[in-house]
């Protein structure tokens, strides 16, 4: 089965956005595909900062991004854009390191203000990084409990979460067929 990648830009272990993506993961796993997490938190702050591409722990992020067949990436809206550590962590990649992965990206703000940090920085991140990027998501705070199973208390959202992600799973699909 496909080999996901489920990438968090949140520097807080404990975040919504961070949250979402273990649902979205748990809920891939269940229809029987593969998937790594990697959260910037698991690399050194020091190789963020000074750039280091010789990190072991860079190198590999990069490897397991090159072999995945698709990727969700998340991060909180931070001054209406990702998380920087997310933007230092894809500045040390290679290039073209998504080319031929389906990405979908996941944002959370405190409000609908924030939505339009999806479409004018993660999308085009990813599609610098040669991802094919989907519609994507996006979660108002209000919308997520971070303390249950389910976080999404909306029920529509919930609904366009399940119809992106079935729709991620079957491009991924899709691409296995070729």
């Amino acid at each position: 089965m496909s080999a996901i990648v489920i990438l968090s830009g949140s520097p807080s272990p404990l975040s919504r956005s961070e949250r979402i993506l273990y649902y979205l993961g748990d809920q891939a796993e269940q229809k029987g595909f593969s998937v790594k997490y990697i959260s910037v938190r698991d690399v050194e702050a020091e190789d963020l900062l000074f750039a280091n591409f010789k990190s072991p722990k860079i190198k590999e992020i990069a490897a397991d991004l090159e072999k995945a067949e698709g990727i969700i990436v998340g991060s909180p809206v931070y001054k209406a854009s990702y998380a920087g550590v997310l933007k230092a962590l894809f500045d040390l990649m290679p290039q073209d390191v998504l080319r031929g992965t389906v990405s979908l990206p996941v944002m959370t703000g405190g409000s609908l203000s924030h939505l339009l940090a999806l479409d004018y920085a993660l999308k085009p991140l990813l599609g610098t990084l040669k991802s094919q990027s989907l519609k994507g998501l996006y979660f108002q705070d209000s919308e997520i409990d971070k303390t249950r199973e389910n976080p999404i208390l909306d029920d529509d959202m919930l609904t366009r979460t399940k119809k992106q992600l079935d729709y991620f799973l079957e491009q991924l699909k899709s691409r296995e067929l070729v």
